[in-house]
């Protein structure tokens, strides 16, 4: 596990103020009076713990997220009252502040808005997974101003995908899909050395498919991949397994199952049945399996059979399970299987940068702010305790 300081490692939180951010950005839903409501509240209950844990203690809190992309402006379609709802709903006396978003200072990572951010505060807590690959003010500025530490979800989410690329129990199977090939080569580089199978669907599969010389028709290709992907693929031939056949959508709207090449004008939307089931069988196989990305357009049912499929074997796996993405949770909810795997990830591009990387910039904040005690510096809330 990345060394990163934890709840225990803060002063004690009795009698003092704590500057939480965590990661509300949940979906919203519109009622017939056309107010907003929380359509999904995974992410504000997996705070909880953190939460409560400050409460229980003695702890002043105040949280703060993001939600939507106001783009540095206020917008009261992506005002937090719908998350105070929830949050009053769950008895916690907890101030939400508003949108970080709304201020252009926080994606910019402004000292200037860090410093406004931070003041009262005497303690800072990052819970907000899902945003700790974000340089943003209110990830990365607070550790180097307040004692920091992680909070039990950060601190959760850090032990489950570290253990991942560091001792996971074999066989290893990882599932890769989703839209764009470009966005996640590093990703499959990274993962075919420590997997033992890299099973790929959905657009990106597309790309490697056309890179390996097979005609994929009119399906979606990053041409500017190709040589990425041929030069993954000839190093992890054995590995990284690619669709066996796939359902297609072909002129005048029918669909058809293809194994090898697509007619020009067919698009592959999904993965075929004999991919399901080789899919399933190393997945079952598994004693470790991380999923990212659908393997197809599952939100059309005629081409959600393989997405589904993974889903189903993943939830059968006696292995140990992770999912991580907001499409992979939603293919999951959809099929009521959310509960018949090991852990969900609440963070899709934090999840797979650490895999990648191995470290976040949020993280590494919070380490920084505990070892400038370790090395002797001291950063001015060191001075303020004492602790210099």
């Amino acid at each position: 596990m990345l060394r990163i300081p934890l709840l225990e490692d803060l002063p004690a939180p009795t009698g003092k103020t704590v500057l939480v951010r965590v990661d509300f950005n949940v979906p919203l839903a519109a009622t017939a009076d056309d107010s907003r409501v929380v359509a999904d509240d995974f992410r504000i209950r997996a705070a909880l713990p953190t939460l409560n844990w400050l409460l229980d203690r003695g702890a002043s809190v105040t949280a703060c997220t993001h939600l939507g992309r106001p783009k540095g402006k206020v917008d009261p379609r992506y005002d937090v009252s719908p998350l105070r709802v929830v949050l009053d709903d769950l008895g916690l006396p907890v101030v939400l502040m508003e949108n970080l978003r709304f201020d252009p200072g926080e994606e910019a990572n402004d000292p200037v808005f860090v410093d406004r951010l931070v003041s009262g505060f005497d303690l800072y807590v990052n819970d907000a997974f899902g945003v700790c690959h974000r340089s943003h003010a209110s990830v990365v500025g607070p550790p180097s101003r307040l004692p920091s530490a992680a909070g039990r979800l950060v601190e959760k989410e850090v032990e489950v995908l570290g253990h991942l690329i560091t001792e996971p129990k074999r066989p290893f199977v990882v599932i890769l899909g989703g839209a764009k090939v470009s966005d996640k080569l590093g990703l499959v580089r990274s993962l075919a050395a420590h997997a033992d199978y890299v099973l790929l669907g959905g657009g990106m599969a597309c790309t490697f498919m056309a890179a390996n010389g097979l005609e994929v028709g009119d399906s979606l290709v990053d041409v500017s991949a190709g040589d990425d992907c041929r030069a993954i693929l000839s190093d992890h031939a054995a590995k990284v397994l690619l669709p066996l056949d796939s359902k297609v959508l072909m002129p005048g709207n029918s669909v058809d199952v293809v194994k090898g090449s697509v007619p020009s004008a067919g698009r592959i939307l999904d993965i075929g049945p004999e991919t399901s089931e080789l899919f399933g069988q190393r997945i079952m196989e598994a004693e470790t399996v991380f999923w990212n990305g659908p393997m197809g357009m599952f939100e059309d049912e005629r081409f959600s059979t393989g997405t589904r499929s993974v889903a189903q074997s993943l939830a059968q796996c006696e292995g140990f399970t992770v999912v991580g993405g907001g499409d992979s949770v939603a293919a999951l909810d959809a099929a009521g299987l959310s509960g018949n795997v090991g852990f969900l990830s609440t963070g899709g591009g934090a999840a797979l940068e650490l895999l990648e990387k191995g470290d976040l910039p949020g993280l590494a904040a919070l380490r920084e702010s505990m070892d400038s005690r370790v090395a002797g510096r001291s950063a001015p809330w060191e001075e303020e305790w004492g602790l210099a």
